[in-house]
């Protein structure tokens, strides 16, 4: 069970807790997208954006900026589907996970 934001899992694993919980709410918004049988102008800027994402949690240590970017895009393209509302949110959820952005 994960405790504080920077502590890891203890279940063998060296994975970081917050890229596997960004990981499942990737592959969750990424399934419900795909079952989601309306189509809307930027689907394939939300689908390819996931798909981003889900590679940038491959190697384990995704750039935040990087991270923040996909997040945005996805949340334009697919902001207005309440459908996917939870998955978006799950997925922004876990984004922030690695720290908010600086307060300018």
């Amino acid at each position: 069970m994960l405790r504080s934001l920077g502590q890891r899992s203890v279940t063998g694993s060296d994975e970081d807790p917050r890229v596997a919980q960004l990981r499942t709410a990737v592959s969750r918004l990424r399934r419900e997208l795909a079952a989601h049988p309306a189509e809307f102008p930027d689907r394939g800027i939300a689908e390819d954006e996931l798909a981003c994402l889900a590679a940038m949690v491959i190697t384990g240590s995704p750039e935040v900026p990087c991270l923040r970017r996909s997040l945005l895009l996805i949340a334009g393209a697919i902001g207005s589907v309440s459908a996917l509302a939870r998955g978006l949110s799950d997925v922004r959820a876990a984004v922030e996970l690695f720290g908010r952005p600086p307060r300018r």
